[in-house]
Parts: C-alpha cells; structure tokens; sequence
C-alpha cells in the first residue's frame, strides 16, 4: 500500500508541476483556473461521487459507511480542538483564516485521488461521508467564522451544493439498489477520469499564483501546516487505533483529514473582505508540503497498526 500512495503522490506532484507551468507559460490564465476549479467542484467531483455508489448494495458496505460518518465526526473533533488550543487569538494575527485552514482539508481536491488510487470507488464510496461532513460544516460553522454572523442562506447552500446532490441521488439508487446500463454508465466514468488531472492542474496554477519566497519570512503559515498535515492526522490515527472500524474505512479519513488546507479559505476570504493572499499562501504550501506528508501518514497509520 506504501508504494500505491507512494507512486500515486509522484504523480500528483507531476500534475502539480504541469498546471504551475501552464499557468507561468500563460496557457492557463486567472480567469481559466477559475473556471477549471468551478467544473472540478460542480461537475467532475459530483460525478465521481454519483458512481462510487454504483455497486452491489451488501450490508458489510453500509456498515462501513456508518463507520466512517463516526470517525469523520471524531476528526473534525481533534481539528476543532488542535486549532482552537494551539491557535489563540492575538491582536493582528489572522486568527479565522489560520483556524479555518487547519480544520477544513482539501479532501475532495486532494482526497478523491489519493483514495481512488488506493481503494478504487470503494474508497470514494466511504469518502462521502467525509464530504458531507465537509459541506455541513463549512457552510455553517465556517461562514459563521467568515462572516462573524449566523446566516441561513449558508444552510440553503448546504442542501444544494452539487456534492451533497450527488450524495443524496447516489444513495437513493445504492440503497433501491438501482444500477446504470454499461451504456449510461461509461459517459459519467470518462468524466470522473478527468478528476486527477484537472484538480492537480487547478492546485499547480494556485500555488504558481503565491509568493513562495516571500512566504519564508512567515514562520506562521508553517506552524499552521504543521497542525494540518501532521499533528491532526497524527491525533486521528492515535484514536483510531482503539476502535474497531475496518483499515479501509481508518486510512479514508485519514487521508481526507491529512490533505492540504481547503481552497475554499480563500474563496470565502475575498467574500468576506479577509486576507485572501494570506489564505492562499497557507493553501500553497499545505498543498506543496502535502505531497510528502499524506504518503507519509498512510505509513506512519501502517507502521502504528
């Protein structure tokens, strides 16, 4: 499995590499990447989700995925508690976005690729529940942080985001245990092949955007990933050490949990008038360092099982 995670991180970082070089090239412009982000997290994402759930309906697969709605829980516990004891408040420091990037990953940017490489849809069928998680939480909690007020257009988004759809349908037809005709089912596969390479592309263009060098002068974007790619995945793998969930459904979260700090920080930093430049730097290291970190966490839970 080292050598699976191993193997499928070099790839990634190559893709990485591509995208910031078509992006220095101006191949890729500002404008294309965000639009590329837009049809990974709108389209291609969902779609992968949708046929993860296109598999014999067995109860051990239902288990499982109960298994891992509770570890996804405990997760983000150890995330709210990392940063909220080890990043306090302290005036002109970028408290909300240093707490927002070490609780919300990447995961579906980050985590679809390296959880397909290892356990194929069945690892993508487990990683919805991390998702869901994902979409609840950063729409509610999350833009309450942003904001610094409760909003219910926050929950209306929640509901409607194209990943929670996807959910919710593929459910549906997993549990009616309703199956596609090869002949629907191929288009939706071609698509969901597309999720790698766009995502990774997207990922190289951001971080060809951020001042790398001048990101060496702030110890604190490293203190932040270090929280995110290390101690909080660390803490999960402890904990999950004394509970009896499957290694497949264990190394799911944990890869999500291990993926660089969420895009989406940025996003809503320009909504919400933050530092969205400071957000960035942090997504561009976390997302460089991770490339090495979330191979490492899938030895380091081998190595502890």
């Amino acid at each position: 499995m080292a050598i699976v995670v191993l193997k499928q991180a070099f790839i990634m970082l190559m893709l990485i590499l591509v995208g910031a070089g078509c992006f220095k090239l101006h191949i890729l412009s500002k404008a294309s990447v965000s639009e590329l982000s837009g049809l990974v997290l709108k389209v291609v994402n969902p779609i992968v989700i949708l046929m993860a759930y296109q598999r014999e309906f067995k109860p051990e697969l239902v288990q499982n995925l109960g298994w891992t709605f509770l570890l996804t829980a405990i997760s983000y516990a150890v995330a709210y508690a990392v940063a909220y004891l080890c990043i306090r408040d302290k005036e002109g420091r970028e408290t909300v976005i240093e707490r927002f990037s070490s609780v919300y990953s990447n995961c579906g940017f980050m985590g679809i690729p390296l959880v397909m490489a290892m356990f194929g849809y069945e690892g993508v069928f487990y990683l919805t529940a991390f998702l869901t998680f994902f979409n609840a939480l950063v729409w509610s909690h999350g833009v309450m942080q942003m904001s610094g007020e409760r909003s219910l257009k926050s929950l209306v988004k929640v509901l409607t985001s194209p990943a929670i759809i996807a959910i919710v349908v593929g459910m549906v037809l997993f549990f009616c245990r309703i199956t596609l005709p090869e002949l629907l089912s191929e288009t939706p596969e071609m698509v969901g092949s597309l999720n790698t390479p766009l995502a990774m592309f997207v990922a190289g263009a951001t971080i060809a955007q951020t001042n790398l060098p001048g990101v060496l002068k702030k110890p604190r974007i490293f203190y932040v990933a270090l929280l995110k790619l290390l101690v909080i995945p660390l803490l999960c793998i402890v904990v999950f050490r004394f509970l009896p969930a499957e290694p497949t459904v264990e190394m799911t979260v944990i890869a999500a949990a291990a993926a660089p700090s969420a895009a989406i920080c940025t996003m809503m930093s320009l909504s919400y008038n933050r530092n969205a430049a400071y957000a960035s730097e942090i997504f561009g290291v976390t997302t460089l360092l991770s490339v090495a970190t979330m191979p490492l966490m899938m030895v380091v839970y081998g190595w502890i099982g």
